[in-house]
């Protein structure tokens, strides 16, 4: 899993609407972000997604989490509106799929047909679902990539700062040959960008926060034992 992807994960959840399951009785409101509403089942969606990216058991998933995943929602909405009121590209089929092989491969035999599609049962997904969540992903990485490493300048003082104190310790500690600085340069740079874009997206969500009519209806509790 790439450095970009650890890091924005942590905002880039579900908020596709898809149609009820079977046995499903009643859907109801649990948040709203200025005019969007997010419904319990998207939200149970969300917390089977998330379990599913990270091979989580679902009955593993507590209150913490449950409402983390709610969290998440509303800060994907606040950044799909950014993404709907200007001339954003989407991003390609071969980004998406892509991506959707470096899922398949971190669920073991990529070719295994079997074994994939009994993983998307675990989890109530279907391949296509999946699909649709991870080109949203997409979208958004390439929305908060476009928005926020203009603003990010690393300088090589910083590299170098970094290289004598984390990454060499690091290789001493693990036993591992020395490499160059030169070598690693471009390597460090981009890890320390995507540290900085992680700095910018916690106050840029927060500004859409504060500028926004978010309102919860429900408490992390109430969806306990109802993901099946």
């Amino acid at each position: 899993m790439n450095i970009r992807w650890l890091i924005l994960i942590c905002i880039i959840a579900l908020a596709i609407t898809l149609p009820a399951r079977a046995g499903d009785i009643l859907d109801r409101i649990v948040a709203t972000v200025n005019n969007h509403i997010i419904l319990q089942s998207e939200w149970q969606d969300a917390i089977r997604y998330e379990a599913f990216l990270s091979g989580r058991p679902i009955d593993q998933v507590n209150a913490g989490d449950r409402k983390a995943a709610l969290d998440r929602l509303i800060d994907q909405e606040l950044l799909r509106e950014q993404m709907r009121s200007s001339d954003f590209p989407h991003a390609s089929s071969e980004a998406v799929d892509k991506r959707m092989q470096e899922i398949r491969k971190e669920y073991g035999d990529s070719e295994n047909e079997s074994a994939w599609k009994s993983a998307l049962v675990r989890y109530g997904l279907t391949e296509d679902e999946l699909k649709r969540r991870v080109a949203l992903q997409q979208d958004l990485l390439g929305l908060v990539d476009a928005r926020l490493r203009p603003n990010v300048i690393i300088d090589s003082k910083s590299i170098e700062s970094y290289y004598n104190q984390e990454l060499l310790p690091q290789l001493r500690q693990s036993g591992a040959q020395q490499v160059p600085l030169a070598e690693v340069t471009p390597r460090i740079k981009e890890l320390l960008t995507q540290q900085k874009m992680n700095q910018l997206l916690v106050a840029w969500l927060h500004d859409l926060r504060s500028g926004s009519r978010i309102r919860t209806e429900t408490e992390p509790k109430d969806s306990e034992g109802q993901l099946q």
